[in-house]
């Protein structure tokens, strides 16, 4: 049974309208709560514009505390942008102000925008590694009542209890995100859910199948497969109007502007500096609007949703509001989706932990 969330990934072109965007944020976030959206999840990228609010820690505080029962998840946080304690700290404080509400989503950090590293005076070819030990160190810290000393590459550490300790028991709700086939079935190894980037139908259904097998092959029961196809989640772009044409009238150009902006200053710092961090021989999936883009009306999108339930996966990320596009547009998409397509499947809303 297919869960629905939304990707709160709001583009900001203007410096001087940031603070607009970041509020028509906060106001999406309040219409998916009254909606029955079960997550929200938040991004983090820096200095280029792509994501308004920057710092998801943050901002995450402000939603908890503008909603009441929806999740609010990430998608995820850049680790090796962040000291571990630190963010053991934040996300403890976040889960308890939320009363178990949180989604610890976890990643290395962006792939492709070495200016983000660049901007934290980070090595970006230390990422993965800084990523390995302070996800390690952040679960000591919330698991640790007597504290803990670390010593590893990049942090040399005297633990005392952590404060505040989790609401969450043993420790906030974790998730790790996985853009390629091998980083899931590293996870499917490990025996954990994973988050999946924008990927074809086909691409997203191989994948799930190689999942499910390599987790078989660790020697993880049918129970522990199912648990974790069910808390696993997959991402993909979603506009809903009142008729196919008008859905892609407003999809395709607002996806297409999205693209190119995201791109626009990883090309300028390549021209810059010679720098890229992964070069792709062919155009990939997220960025073509026939593989990674559901515009439709309501029923065509539910017939697109009924595919991805086919391939097992818990959950999907929609991302509602695209690149230029005006927030009311996006608030209309939400309530149709919400109002029209997520109750065709049983499990749309979930009720969120207790208030």
């Amino acid at each position: 049974m297919l869960r629905f969330s939304n990707f709160l990934f709001p583009e900001s072109r203007d410096p001087e309208r940031d603070a607009d965007v970041i509020a028509d944020c906060v106001a999406e976030a309040k219409l998916c709560d009254e909606l029955g959206v079960e997550v929200i999840w938040l991004a983090e990228h820096h200095f280029d514009g792509n994501c308004a609010y920057v710092d998801p820690v943050t901002f995450a505080a402000a939603i908890l505390a503008a909603t009441k029962r929806i999740k609010v998840g990430f998608a995820v946080a850049q680790v090796s942008l962040h000291h571990p304690m630190r963010l053991a700290e934040q996300m403890s404080l976040l889960d308890n102000l939320g009363r178990g509400r949180v989604i610890v989503g976890l990643g290395r950090g962006t792939a492709y925008n070495v200016y983000e590293y660049q901007g934290y005076g980070i090595d970006h070819e230390e990422a993965l590694e800084r990523y390995e030990e302070a996800e390690g160190i952040m679960l000591k810290a919330w698991t640790s009542p007597q504290g803990f000393r670390h010593e590893g590459r990049f942090w040399t550490l005297n633990v005392p209890r952590l404060r505040p300790t989790p609401f969450t028991r043993p420790h906030p709700y974790l998730i790790r995100a996985a853009s390629s086939e091998d980083g899931a079935l590293h996870l499917a190894r490990r025996g954990l859910p994973f988050l999946m980037n924008v990927q074809s139908l086909e691409t997203t259904a191989k994948r799930l199948v190689a999942y499910r097998a390599t987790m078989a092959e660790a020697g993880f029961d049918a129970a522990h497969i199912a648990r974790c196809m069910d808390e696993s989640w997959v991402w993909r772009n979603v506009v809903v109007a009142e008729t196919d044409e008008e859905a892609q009238r407003i999809g395709i150009p607002a996806f297409e502007a999205m693209q190119a902006h995201r791109k626009q200053l990883r090309e300028k710092i390549y021209a810059e500096q010679g720098i890229i961090m992964k070069k792709e021989a062919v155009p990939p999936a997220r960025v073509n609007p026939d593989l990674a883009l559901i515009a439709g009306a309501p029923a065509t999108v539910a017939a697109r949703m009924a595919e991805i339930e086919a391939t097992g996966v818990g959950g999907v990320i929609c991302s509602f509001r695209l690149g230029p596009m005006p927030a009311d547009v996006a608030a209309r998409s939400i309530r149709l989706f919400m109002e029209q397509v997520a109750p065709r499947f049983a499990a749309a809303a979930v009720p969120a932990a207790a208030e």
